[in-house]
């Protein structure tokens, strides 16, 4: 066996196939999603406490582009997220789980969840 093996270190030359990148923007899409919806509790608490409270929370996410910004966010990851899941559990019941099948169920999440995020602008700025 050789003791010099070959080290490739360098992250920008080492090419991921699209079931990596549909897997690691799924699990970064959940931490998203899991964050985001305890940040949106709080502020459905608050907003659902009076009508001014509403009224207070509903100014800023028209007011503000960051407000939308973030919500824009959450929902494209709330939706990529889905689209993820729905991927995993159709591989989970033993289809789309060869190389071939398996990057074209991965191409077709990220764009599923590519068609969300501009969803979520048209519904958001539109």
């Amino acid at each position: 066996m050789k003791k010099e093996r070959p080290v490739n270190l360098a992250i920008n030359t080492i090419a991921l196939p699209a079931t990596a990148y549909a897997s690691i923007l799924h699990r970064v899409s959940g931490v998203i999603v899991w964050v985001a919806m305890l940040v949106a509790i709080v502020i459905s608490y608050f907003a659902l406490k009076s009508e001014t409270n509403f009224d207070e929370v509903s100014s800023v996410l028209e007011s503000y582009f960051i407000a939308k910004f973030v919500v824009w966010g959450f929902l494209t990851a709330l939706g990529y997220y889905c689209a993820g899941t729905v991927k995993h559990i159709i591989q989970d019941f033993g289809y789309c789980e060869e190389l071939k099948s398996g990057k074209v169920i991965s191409l077709a999440a990220i764009t599923v969840g590519i068609l969300f995020s501009l969803l979520a602008i048209w519904w958001i700025w539109l």
